[in-house]
């Protein structure tokens, strides 16, 4: 028990700086909680997926830890649109069975195949077919007004280097963990 206490606080200690970062890049966030109304997803997704079908960008806000490092639960937003051609490494909405939706990143294309994992995941998979895929993430938005294009070169290149580190993963996870 007391190296993991210590392994804690050696994380905490390197983590320190980012989450003094952190504070200083969200601290402008003027409307927090000002016209934020929860809807269950079964309720709303499938909504989100019609306006995508009739070919409308829709903006959601992201919720769950599936998505770390790249998403955080209720802070970060996407703008979702329809798709032409899916790749991997591309982040989308799928119904992956009747009512229940997820947002992961595509890691495997097999034909009409998908194989889609978070990337906070550390092992799971989910499979569905192309038809099932509502939407392609083709913005992040942060909540100081900051937008990512989710096909920035830089952004790309982080992906990739984030899924070769699935081996490591569960240990960067945790260092990220105690810097939020």
């Amino acid at each position: 028990m007391a190296l993991k206490q210590m392994i804690k606080r050696v994380a905490r200690w390197l983590a320190t700086p980012w989450r003094k970062v952190k504070a200083r890049r969200y601290a402008d966030m003027s409307s927090e909680g000002v016209g934020h109304k929860e809807f269950p997803n079964d309720k709303f997704l499938p909504l989100v997926r019609e306006y995508v079908a009739k070919g409308e960008a829709v903006v959601i806000s992201v919720k769950g830890y599936s998505m770390r490092p790249f998403l955080e639960h209720l802070r970060d937003r996407v703008k979702l649109a329809p798709w032409t051609t899916l790749s991997v490494g591309d982040a989308v909405l799928a119904e992956i069975t009747p009512g229940h939706f997820v947002l992961h990143r595509i890691i495997a294309i097999d034909g009409e195949q998908l194989t889609l994992m978070g990337d906070g995941n550390i092992r799971g998979t989910e499979s569905c077919t192309a038809s099932d895929v509502c939407g392609v993430v083709v913005e992040y938005l942060r909540p100081n007004g900051h937008i990512m294009l989710a096909s920035d070169h830089r952004l790309q290149r982080r992906i990739r280097l984030w899924r070769r580190l699935l081996p490591i993963r569960r240990w960067l996870l945790f260092i990220y963990k105690q810097s939020v």
